[in-house]
């Protein structure tokens, strides 16, 4: 099992199941990581950290049993590995989510309850200024987007809009309601990047 050290350029994986894939790569590659796609656990085993990208959760949630990477993400986030989710895949970091599909599982990671589509459905996607603590106002691209209903004590908001939470992080897990992979600014990426390689 792979281990960051701050000597060396991070391993990063993205999750290849559904999503940005592509568009993570590039921006973690921006972000000064050494980036790669993820389907099986073998592959899991040799990065450093991990993205899970957006897409749709019910669906994330059934190919990651199919392809039997269920089990092996949740003891590897549970055991510390530094993850980053981005819509999606911030509802499949949540300890717990108000209105699951019938059968949907998570991740886990990060003591919080997510709603699902909060901010509207496809056609309701829309672009905001986001302020995230540590990085500044970023633009926020919301597709079917999931909002933060409450977190934990060791949970940190990064950023609100409209009231509601889109940026958390707990540990070495970040997760954004937001999509930065589709706006050419990697700051996101890069404050990931950075938690790998600092260790914490």
């Amino acid at each position: 099992m792979a281990g960051s050290s701050p000597a060396r350029t991070p391993l990063v994986g993205v999750l290849a199941l559904q999503g940005d894939v592509r568009e993570h790569l590039v921006a973690l590659a921006a972000a000064d990581a050494v980036a790669r796609p993820v389907r099986r656990p073998e592959e899991l085993a040799e990065v450093d950290a991990l993205v899970i990208p957006g897409g749709e959760s019910t669906t994330m949630s059934k190919l990651a049993e199919l392809f039997g990477m269920a089990g092996p993400l949740r003891e590897r986030i549970a055991a510390g590995m530094p993850v980053y989710g981005t819509c999606a895949g911030l509802i499949m970091l949540a300890d717990k989510i108000l209105d699951p599909r019938s059968g949907q599982e998570t991740f886990g990671g990060i003591d919080m309850i997510v709603r699902r589509n909060a901010f509207g459905r496809q056609n309701e996607s829309f672009e905001a200024s986001v302020e995230v603590t540590g990085v500044g106002p970023v633009d926020g691209v919301f597709i079917r987007a999931p909002w933060v209903e409450s977190v934990g004590a060791e949970v940190e908001v990064l950023a609100e809009h409209d009231g509601h939470i889109v940026a958390v992080r707990q540990g070495r897990a970040l997760a954004t309601s937001f999509h930065p992979e589709l706006t050419g600014d990697h700051r996101m990426h890069g404050l990931f990047v950075e938690m790998v390689r600092s260790g914490r």
